[in-house]
């Protein structure tokens, strides 16, 4: 980005990040069986240090990654019965342009956009969340089915990405690079 935020932490929490939190939460509980994981927290700490745009977004794909080696190591460690993870779960920005629709915005191309849409999906394809907004004239019906096929397009090809991360992680790097508390 071109200036970095300064960071909320505890107790100073602002609008945005609990609205981000909230966002990123209901996203990987979407693909998580919590029974599963009785006894157990999961904090995923997101924090994007470089982008152009979209961080939003990449912090729901990114933590979804950690979460699902996080599962997978509790699971191969025997800490829980079954892996908690039913599906990949990620986002992607859309936005449309001089009538044209893009996907993954950089910041130049989010901030001259006539629609900006966040569009958070499951691997099998079902919406978790659709957040679009007009930023001038209002958008027709079927720019919106545009944008959702060509971003579920683009999920599909993060969550073949998060796959590759996950499954390259081997037994002994799960456990020692994350944080779980049971």
């Amino acid at each position: 980005t071109h200036t970095r935020s300064k960071r909320d932490r505890k107790g100073s929490i602002g609008g945005r990040t609990m609205e981000i939190q909230r966002l990123i939460g209901r996203s990987l509980r979407s693909v998580l069986d919590l029974r599963a994981l009785q006894g157990f927290t999961l904090t995923i700490d997101c924090d994007v240090l470089q982008a152009d745009g979209g961080t939003r977004t990449a912090s729901i794909t990114g933590a979804f990654v950690a979460m699902a080696i996080a599962c997978k190591g509790l699971y191969e460690d025997q800490k829980i019965t079954s892996n908690p993870i039913k599906d990949n779960v990620a986002a992607i920005s859309l936005g449309i342009l001089n009538n044209r629709v893009y996907l993954d915005l950089d910041y130049e191309e989010d901030f001259g956009a006539d629609v900006d849409l966040n569009l958070v999906m499951t691997g099998s394809g079902q919406m978790v969340e659709i957040q679009g907004t007009a930023e001038g004239e209002a958008f027709a019906r079927d720019q919106l089915n545009e944008m959702l096929e060509i971003g579920s397009a683009g999920i599909q090809r993060l969550c073949k990405l998060q796959d590759q991360v996950i499954e390259s992680i081997s037994d002994s790097q799960h456990s020692s690079s994350f944080e779980i508390n049971g």
